[in-house]
């Protein structure tokens, strides 16, 4: 029998684990994970360079589609960003309104990441349930603001549709039973052995480990970090909203499951109580076209953790600069630390337990001119291409 130590396994850009591409090196003794290297820039799309291009309406529409769990997320940070450099007011219900969007947002996108885990551990029927619960969710953005996925709800100033007193009276019917559903999910991720099985002692990330890495959202609070941008530094309507921050000291994806999970009951919570004590008045605010010259940083919990976005603008209509770090950035160093010391099997279920987007986070390195063979120096298209081929046939074309 042979014995091959050190073994490189590449996983991406294409495979069947991941649901967008990107590169993951996996280095084995035997089947213990020794190592892992993430290669990203496969899903770059340059949108904060093209926000630059387009007014800040415009841009509206643009930044909804960094990513399509956490589209509202996105356009919160931009519109809280223009509306401090303009110093506008919005009105309370208007606050109310877009946490409302949030809180739904959250149940979305926490159904749509347990039944992918299901489905990373075998566990399809789980995958079935959760998918079947999230189209509720996704009814009622629908039935609120015409769109499942991009909601175009959000503007400069305030929400573009007001809530009805049907719409509220179906938002508060749906969370009865989401509830249940919830209930029934929670028995599920204590009780089911599948879960269990795969997913405790999995993955494990020491809190010291989290902080230092700087990983957010449910993947820290699973390993006792007790942080929650909603609570730290209250945005929308969330100072005028009680709830609690959910944490587990079990440091492995059981625990990220488990966060996630009561965190359901959180959302639903929160969703009533905006629901039952929703302000009377105006949804917008009058604000000018053209934005002063200013810079601005804005950061919100998203469901995946802490999304921040910076503006900067320069008095004209379109922005002079956008940067957007979204939580996968933040969690991405802590997937290296997390495969150590698990096996090859276990690599799809720990790489999906920070619920990773990759083309909200995507980047890529730009080049200047230089020596060729020297660092900054700028491939053309024929020279990119025996690149890459060059570096695909070591990374992944042998065993080293």
């Amino acid at each position: 029998m042979i014995w091959l130590a050190n073994v490189k396994i590449p996983i991406g850009p294409q495979h069947p684990a991941l649901k967008e591409p990107e590169n993951f090196t996996i280095t084995l003794d035997g089947e213990k994970v020794v190592d892992a290297d993430i290669r990203i820039g496969y899903t770059h799309r340059g949108i904060e360079k093209l926000i630059e291009t387009r007014n800040y309406i415009q841009n509206l529409y643009l930044i909804e589609r960094i990513c399509g769990i956490c589209s509202f997320t996105h356009t919160q940070n931009y519109v809280q960003n223009v509306e401090t450099i303009l110093n506008i007011q919005i009105p309370r219900r208007a606050e109310y309104i877009r946490t409302l969007f949030l809180e739904l947002e959250r149940l979305h996108s926490h159904l749509l990441w347990m039944g992918v885990a299901g489905h990373e551990i075998g566990f399809d029927t789980l995958f079935m349930y959760t998918w079947q619960d999230r189209e509720l969710v996704q009814d009622i953005l629908e039935f609120i603001s015409g769109n499942r996925v991009n909601y175009a709800m959000n503007t400069i100033g305030g929400v573009r549709r007001d809530i009805s007193e049907d719409q509220k009276k179906k938002i508060l019917e749906t969370m009865i039973y989401l509830e249940k559903r919830a209930a029934y999910y929670k028995e599920v991720a204590v009780n089911e052995k599948t879960i269990l099985a795969r997913c405790q002692g999995v993955g494990i990330l020491k809190p010291e480990i989290a902080l230092k890495l700087s990983a957010v959202g449910p993947t820290a609070r699973a390993s006792g970090v007790d942080v929650d941008i909603r609570r730290d530094d209250p945005h929308a309507a969330y100072a005028d909203t009680p709830f609690q921050v959910i944490t587990t000291d079990t440091c492995d994806v059981f625990g990220r499951f488990v966060v996630r999970v009561l965190e359901l009951f959180e959302s639903i919570n929160i969703i009533r109580h905006l629901m039952n004590n929703l302000p009377t008045g105006e949804i917008k605010a009058k604000a000018p076209r053209k934005v002063p010259e200013g810079e601005a940083i804005s950061h919100t919990e998203a469901p995946r953790g802490e999304d921040i976005h910076y503006l900067r603008s320069n008095g004209t209509d379109k922005p002079e600069r956008y940067k957007v770090r979204t939580p996968t950035m933040a969690n991405l160093l802590s997937i290296s630390e997390m495969l150590k010391g698990t096996y090859l099997a276990d690599v799809p279920i720990i790489v999906a337990g920070i619920d990773p987007c990759m083309g909200c986070m995507d980047r890529v390195l730009v080049l200047k001119e230089g020596k060729e063979n020297q660092p900054g120096y700028l491939l053309d298209w024929e020279h990119l291409r025996r690149y890459g081929i060059q570096w695909y046939a070591e990374k992944g074309g042998r065993i080293q």
